[in-house]
């Protein structure tokens, strides 16, 4: 199959990958508007843990939030990661949020604590810090590594902080799922670098 990234400037993946995040960011903001407007019917949408029938809110749970203070946190380090992430290609970029949107779901369902209902993007973006953190090293790209270390000088304290059990009304286990699936989905969908082009930008 052709890259459609072919003949791309970096310019133009710049506004690609700018475009899908302010779509996905809208996206979140429609529905909890919509949330609000149902009286939060919306927030059934949460995983609750080893239920079954919660299976099916696995990928649903990483668009809903519980009010508009719980998106707005989230809100701009789910741009700023996900821009940096979508740099990299489109297509690639769509199969690791797949995979973290998944993988996260399901550490939630099979690990939350029992009656706990959990929603949100955080996991996706412990999953995107994980992965932005792991593939420039793993690729031996000098962007990507540079992407990891400001990536975690901005965001390393929080997110170590949202690691903690100790914390109350925050699911640690969502965000812990979230990261390893994001160091994860940078050695599954890792690019080799061609002889030459190591630690370059791509």
């Amino acid at each position: 199959m052709p890259d459609p990234r072919a003949g791309w400037s970096q310019g133009d993946r710049a506004l690609a990958a700018g475009k899908l995040m302010l779509a996905w960011v809208a996206l979140l903001w429609l529905l909890e508007i919509v949330d609000v407007a149902t009286g939060h019917a919306l927030d059934g949408l949460g995983v609750t843990p080893r239920d079954p029938s919660e299976l099916a809110d696995v990928v649903p749970s990483s668009f809903v939030h519980f009010g508009f203070a719980h998106l707005l946190a989230n809100t701009v380090p789910l741009l700023v990661l996900g821009f940096l992430a979508a740099l990299s290609g489109l297509r690639r970029f769509l199969l690791v949020a797949a995979l973290i949107i998944v993988v996260d779901g399901l550490g939630v369902w099979l690990v939350a604590p029992e009656h706990s209902n959990t929603a949100g993007a955080s996991g996706v973006i412990f999953g995107l810090f994980g992965f932005l953190l792991v593939s420039g090293v793993v690729e031996r790209r000098a962007f990507g590594v540079l992407a990891g270390v400001l990536v975690a000088a901005v965001w390393g304290g929080s997110i170590l902080a949202g690691l903690a059990p100790t914390q109350t009304g925050v699911s640690w286990q969502g965000h812990l799922t979230g990261l390893l699936a994001g160091v994860a989905a940078a050695f599954l969908f890792r690019r080799r670098p061609e002889a030459g082009r190591a630690l370059t930008a791509p």
